[in-house]
């Protein structure tokens, strides 16, 4: 009777879990796990690597538990695992969360700490199906990979090497120590010199990075020059013979033009010397001199002139003085007077001057012309003499070349 009531139960007990869908020891929650409440919500989280993570794991926030492990599979791409964790659903996350995969203690369980980011930029709540992408999750490093690493060092790495290390500095630096005191002293100056360069190195380095970019911008017109600077250079390996006489041309150039120099230097100082007025008087002049040549140029119509035009033509009136007197006491008073050679100096007409001498003898009035032809009579018997012209008929003969 016993064996059959154990027989029944057992039978009991395998249809019961067979109608739950039981599928193994991972589907039994473990002891102490997190509280889901009424209403968790699931996320997938991918990592690189789960390590011995198993299903049932806690998932914790701050080393609370909030949460346990459902299933660990492979992702979409076939090279990551994915993770789908169930949180208690008054547990509330930016959807851009991290996942870290941690150790409980030094050999304790693993789990998956979820935990916002640390930027404090969240984004919106994390809800039911979202995925935490591997680029937001991360893994502790294992004990075993650190008693790994250290079992390489120590037997294989670099341990053993240490003493011939050692050997060989203390016979490169053994009675170098001036040199190598003053090899660091060298070094924290060359330092202190570039820390004191930093800002002129960042801006050089910024600079050429501007440069780079104006250079990538124009990479197809730089590209274009080169492709063109090949013929250019071989006109010039062709035209090389008269590109070395040029040179040598100017070249004896330069020297005559040297010696020249050194031998006019005192005139070539009194010339710029004697310009020295001249210049100072232009520079006096400023902005006058520029307008009187706009002046120039329109004689004898201003600029002010074009605003009287209404039609296509300019009428001008002109009243010229051709006074004889006037005219020829200004040829007088000119330095270079034209009747200094042609008319006679008692006249007062032939001296060339600057203005008006106050010493001169003022200018004679211009005698009145006698007629023309003969006198009051010949003597008797003899030919008539020829008669002397005076006044502005002689004037006039002297300047015309003749006589009347």
């Amino acid at each position: 009777m016993r064996r059959k009531a154990f027989a029944a139960i057992g039978a009991v007990a395998a249809v019961t879990l067979s109608g739950c869908g039981f599928t193994g020891i991972y589907d039994i929650p473990l002891p102490g796990g997190a509280d889901l409440g009424d209403h968790p919500y699931t996320v997938k989280v991918q990592f690189r690597d789960v390590l011995d993570l198993i299903p049932q794991a806690g998932v914790k926030i701050n080393e609370v538990p909030v949460g346990r492990v459902e299933s660990i599979g492979l992702a979409p791409d076939g090279w990551t695992a994915e993770v789908s964790v169930l949180v208690n659903g008054d547990v509330e996350l930016p959807s851009n969360a991290l996942a870290n995969l941690r150790q409980s203690s030094l050999l304790g369980e693993k789990y998956v700490e979820l935990s916002p980011p640390p930027d404090g930029k969240a984004q919106e709540r994390l809800a039911d199906g979202m995925l935490i992408p591997v680029e937001r999750t991360n893994r502790n490093v294992e004990v075993e990979e650190v008693l790994g690493a250290l079992s390489m060092l120590l037997n294989g790495g670099g341990v053993e090497q240490l003493n011939t290390i050692t050997k060989e500095l203390n016979a490169a630096t053994e009675g170098r120590a001036p040199d190598l005191r003053n090899l660091l002293h060298n070094a924290n100056d060359l330092v202190a010199s570039l820390d004191a360069q930093s800002s002129n190195i960042t801006r050089a380095l910024d600079g050429l990075n501007r440069l780079s970019s104006t250079l990538n911008g124009q990479r197809d017109q730089i590209a274009g020059a080169l492709d063109n600077l090949g013929p250019g250079l071989k006109v010039l390996e062709e035209q090389r013979g008269q590109l070395v006489t040029m040179l040598q041309a100017l070249n004896d150039l330069s020297g005559v033009a040297t010696d020249t120099v050194n031998k006019s230097q005192e005139d070539l100082v009194a010339n710029l010397k004697a310009l020295q007025p001249t210049l100072q008087k232009l520079g006096e002049a400023g902005n006058d001199l520029p307008k009187a040549l706009e002046l120039l140029l329109t004689f004898p119509f201003s600029d002010a002139a074009v605003d009287g035009v209404k039609g296509d033509y300019f009428n001008l009136y002109a009243k010229i003085d051709l006074n004889l007197n006037e005219v020829l006491a200004n040829l007088g008073r000119s330095r270079q007077n034209p009747l200094q050679d042609i008319l006679p100096g008692n006249l007062g007409l032939t001296g060339g001057q600057n203005g008006v001498d106050p010493n001169a003898p003022p200018l004679l009035p211009l005698p009145t012309s006698t007629p023309i032809g003969t006198g009051q009579g010949a003597p008797t018997g003899g030919q008539a003499p020829a008669p002397q012209q005076t006044g502005i008929g002689g004037i006039f003969d002297v300047l015309s070349g003749g006589a009347g």
